[in-house]
């Protein structure tokens, strides 16, 4: 069981605590609330307290006796701060100890994660992000707000991350260690793809596979928080961006292919991608007519068989497209056979693909698909191979980047 210092600074998004809260606990953590007075205008203290088992206060003249202003942050496994307000961030990066939250923070020697969330004008200001950049060079874990709806008619960045992504990156920091998610991705740009495509029969029914699109997720959410800026190329996910994140849907493996080649290239106007993950299962096959009605049976629309055609290879035409110094990623779900185990078939289609890097997942017995942990082993063109043991996929995902990154030029 982990210690977890919880700050909560004075923001609308302050309701959003108390799901964090909840999150925490349930994964069996202790967690300590501390908020500052005017987090206390949106959230009572009471409801902090029914959720936590622990009392709640501001300030640094209750329980004097155990010198909480210095207890609560040594004693503590990680500290997060979600809201982190414009305020907050800019005492916290001043060194202020005004209350019991700054107080902690000072005083706390594990890791500390901030989730910012603001008006879009406050985020952009330039104070915010010196204070931000200071926070990052002390070795702090500051988030980039989500995009969204703000408070009013407004929106845009500045919108807290949702609970599920910043328990999933404090699980993180927890089993790992903070240089799981340190911004060395910084500058960086990424493009992933994630999910599964579908390639339609007729107007109800399509040939698809089993992909959560999960993985791919936290590999953009994991990226996102190491400071790159990230594509998420998703097909038919059912889900909101992570934060940080800029979403293209897509549905089928041709529209995939576009989005995911227009991407890498830079094709917005903006430079190529430093990295590309294809996390996503495409479809080697598709129907190769699609019907315009329903085809019904024992009807004369009734097919005697659903002839097929080849998709595209999207990994192996990335390779043979990118530009100099982009690091290309593939993905591999294997089974063993009579022929062969997964490794040698993994390492077969690594020199097929000729990608850089290819991440192995063994599925059989029902391994990965739509389960929450994962493990997977990441073969190099080089002939090296790292193994990431089972564990969240925001973990594996943090496994993968660690690879990647001293590959980045």
């Amino acid at each position: 069981m982990s210690r977890i210092v919880l700050g909560v600074a004075g923001g609308v998004a302050a309701y959003k605590a108390a799901l964090l809260v909840r999150a925490f606990t349930e994964s069996g953590h202790e967690v300590r609330v501390v908020p500052t007075q005017a987090a206390l205008h949106f959230v009572g203290a009471a409801t902090f307290e029914a959720l936590s088992g622990h009392p709640v206060t501001t300030d640094v003249w209750s329980d004097v006796d155990e010198v909480a202003h210095v207890r609560i942050g040594q004693t503590a496994d990680l500290v997060v701060v979600a809201p982190a307000t414009a305020d907050l961030l800019a005492r916290a990066a001043a060194g202020r100890a005004d209350d019991l939250l700054t107080a902690t923070l000072l005083t706390a020697h594990c890791p500390v994660l901030f989730a910012p969330a603001m008006h879009t004008e406050m985020w952009r200001h330039p104070a915010t992000q010196d204070n931000v950049a200071t926070l990052r060079r002390r070795g702090a874990l500051v988030l980039p707000p989500a995009v969204g709806r703000l408070t009013g008619p407004d929106s845009g960045p500045g919108r807290l991350p949702e609970p599920g992504d910043i328990a999933a990156l404090a699980s993180v920091v927890l089993a790992a260690c903070p240089a799981a998610l340190t911004a060395d991705l910084a500058g960086r740009r990424v493009v992933v793809s994630a999910g599964g495509t579908r390639e339609p029969l007729d107007p109800v029914r399509y040939l698809g596979n089993r992909s959560s699109g999960r993985q791919g997720w936290a590999l953009a959410r994991v990226a996102a928080a190491r400071g790159a800026e990230v594509v998420l190329v998703a097909a038919n996910v059912e889900q909101p961006a992570p934060f940080g994140v800029r979403m293209v849907p897509v549905g089928s493996a041709e529209e995939l292919r576009t989005a995911v080649l227009a991407e890498a290239s830079g094709g917005r106007g903006e430079d190529a991608a430093d990295v590309v993950v294809m996390a996503a299962a495409v479809a080697d096959f598709r129907p190769a007519a699609v019907a315009a009605t329903k085809l019904k049976k024992d009807s004369a629309t009734e097919p005697a068989a659903v002839p097929l055609v080849r998709n595209p290879d999207v990994l192996a035409e990335l390779v043979t497209k990118r530009p100099p110094g982009q690091l290309v990623v593939g993905f591999a779900a294997e089974t063993g056979d009579d022929d062969a185990d997964v490794l040698t078939h993994a390492r077969a289609k690594l020199a097929r693909k000729g990608c850089d890097l290819l991440v192995v997942n063994d599925v059989s017995q029902g391994r990965v698909f739509g389960r929450a942990d994962n493990a997977a082993v990441v073969l190099a063109a080089d002939g090296s191979a790292t193994e990431l043991p089972e564990g969240s996929k925001d973990a594996v995902a943090a496994g993968i980047w660690d690879v990647v990154r001293p590959r980045l030029g």
